[in-house]
């Protein structure tokens, strides 16, 4: 008895070694690596939270109950008043054009302003003929605001059998039916008019005193311009240097009444040398005196 008092002193009598075992010492030397620590406290709940969702989420009630309480929410967020469009305004277009706008616009009101494409719209808008730009907002009080700038025409094209109407940048905003719907506008034709039309303005801008007297201009091989005016008269100008040339033809009308007399033909293609071509008439009369003239002498 004595004896196995003695062991168990002897045994509480030997120190507590404090050194960690192999495993504790492991474990906290991982401890200090930042990464195994960031793991071991981020990664692992992160884990084990999506480990119970893909659970939850991979029976088909759960996800149709999830979609369900998603689709309702994102709805009821874009069904607020202050997201509703109740109704829409089109400034800056006429009648016709308005009647075109409204068309691409959206019929059913009230609607969310979610449910709108407005690059889309202005797109559409600006595809027609007759409009330059326009822009499409949605304004104060719930209106689609859309603001339009027109083309405006400045001469008529015969394109063919089409009368299109055509802005200073030669771009169509439109067609008519007769020319006697828009006799306030110049009248060009040929290949390539639309092109020149600049020209052709500043030539229609320098006609003066035959203003009244132009019925059109035409773009001859895509290169130059006939200036028609009535009575079958044609003054052809140059490809270079139209408006000077045109301007010689005026000035020598004024001193001379050139354009009243039986002239058919102002050839100006070249500048050196002006030419004029009679009537047949004018022509035959002309020739009979040349022949009487020769006889005589």
């Amino acid at each position: 008895m004595r004896s196995l008092i003695r062991r168990k002193r002897h045994a509480a009598d030997v120190p507590h070694d404090p050194a960690p075992s192999k495993l504790g010492y492991r474990y906290q030397r991982l401890m200090l690596t930042p990464g195994f620590r960031a793991t071991v406290r981020i990664g692992v709940p992160v884990l084990l939270i999506g480990a119970i969702a893909g659970s939850w989420y991979s029976k088909p009630d759960n996800r149709a109950l999830l979609e369900t309480t998603i689709a309702e929410t994102v709805q009821g967020f874009q069904e607020r008043p202050q997201f509703m469009v109740q109704s829409m305004a089109v400034n800056g277009a006429d009648a016709p054009l308005m009647a075109d706008v409204v068309n691409l616009l959206p019929k059913n009101f009230p609607l969310s302003s979610f449910e709108l494409d407005l690059l889309t719209i202005r797109a559409e808008i600006e595809a027609l003929d007759a409009v330059r730009s326009a822009s499409v907002r949605v304004g104060p009080g719930g209106t689609l605001q859309v603001d339009v700038t027109p083309r405006e025409p400045v001469a008529l094209w015969r394109d063919g059998p089409v009368l299109r109407l055509i802005d200073a940048e030669g771009v169509q905003s439109g067609t008519v039916q007769a020319r006697s719907d828009r006799l306030d506008l110049p009248l060009i034709a040929g290949d390539g008019a639309e092109q020149n039309i600049q020209e052709a303005l500043d030539l229609y801008a320098g006609a003066g005193p035959l203003r009244d007297r132009v019925r059109g201009l035409v773009r001859m091989g895509e290169r130059r311009w006939d200036i028609v005016l009535d009575r079958d008269q044609r003054i052809m100008l140059p490809g270079d240097g139209a408006v000077p040339a045109f301007d010689r033809v005026i000035a020598l009308n004024n001193a001379q009444d050139m354009l009243e007399r039986d002239v058919v033909i102002v050839d100006m293609r070249n500048a050196n040398r002006p030419t004029l071509r009679m009537n047949e008439d004018a022509a035959a009369a002309l020739r009979r005196v040349n022949t009487t003239t020769g006889a005589g002498n």
